[in-house]
């Protein structure tokens, strides 16, 4: 089993180069979740940046509230309060954009620091190989006068053998570990993971989505392939995904059987679970 370096606030912070993201650092050895420790800290009035990471979770969770497996000593689980103020373009669009930038910058920092490429599954899972690495789950705790507070958790499968996933988790799951030539130093991925996050965090603060969006369709491997979206209430629509809207959403043209009849229009997807079909 490959040796993995233990997580420390001493060595985070040895080569954290952010301005606010991390610069107030909380470190547990286990966690019942991130999310939920850094919602808690969040209400109290912590600062933006806050940052609340543990070395296991007993009780971490994906979207849609899916178990997240969580051992102890291999991966990265962080959640990191974020307080957008002063916004540019409207609420919504922000809000909307925060998860698919924090997935974005997780891929600059595996490239970075591990030389992975990683790709994106719309809207915040990432990809090796076509297997799920990590995710992203952005939780709004509250909206005042200031603006809102969204938790930004990350769960990033960094030096865990393959081996040690559930069986019934291997197909679909994978490691960072997997495509590297050796383990991965968790602290320094860390601090550049929450450095990248803040470039994209500021460029979509100050400048809105339009280069952060290009660089997201570069790396998504949703776009052009034929997908089934399953909604909450049971719906669901078979078609293939074309781009992103202006405001993130997932934009796709359903499947028409009629052989001459105009294509049917674009479907803005924004709330689904997207399943990725085989060609």
């Amino acid at each position: 089993m490959a040796f993995s370096p233990l997580l420390s606030i001493e060595a985070i912070r040895s080569t954290l180069a952010t301005k606010a993201l991390g610069q107030i650092l909380y470190l547990h050895q286990n966690l019942p979740s991130t999310n939920r420790e850094a919602g808690s800290l969040a209400q109290r009035g912590a600062a933006h940046g806050t940052l609340v990471v543990a070395e296991q979770q007993s009780g971490g969770y994906g979207r849609h509230g899916r178990a997240w497996f969580s051992p102890p000593g291999f991966n990265i689980y962080c959640s990191v309060i974020v307080r957008g103020k002063n916004q540019t373009f409207p609420l919504a669009q922000w809000l909307s954009w925060v998860p698919l930038v924090t997935a974005l910058a997780v891929t600059e920092a595996t490239q970075q620091v591990a030389a992975v490429p990683l790709s994106l599954k719309w809207p915040n899972d990432l990809l090796l190989q076509d297997r799920k690495v990590g995710g992203i789950l952005c939780e709004s705790i509250f909206t005042t006068a200031d603006g809102p507070t969204v938790i930004i958790g990350i769960g990033l499968n960094v030096n865990v053998p393959s081996l040690s996933f559930p069986e019934n988790l291997r197909p679909i799951a994978a490691s960072l570990i997997e495509a590297a030539s050796q383990p991965i130093d968790r602290n320094r991925l860390l601090a550049q993971l929450l450095w990248e996050l803040e470039q994209c965090l500021d460029e979509l603060q100050s400048h809105g989505p339009t280069r952060l969006r290009q660089a997201y369709l570069d790396r998504c491997a949703t776009l052009g392939r034929r997908v089934k979206i399953l909604f909450a209430d049971d719906q669901q629509l078979l078609g293939m995904a074309e781009t992103l809207s202006a405001d993130g959403a997932l934009q796709v043209r359903p499947r028409s059987h009629a052989r001459h009849a105009q294509p049917p229009a674009l479907i803005d997807v924004r709330a689904a679970e997207v399943i990725h079909l085989r060609e």
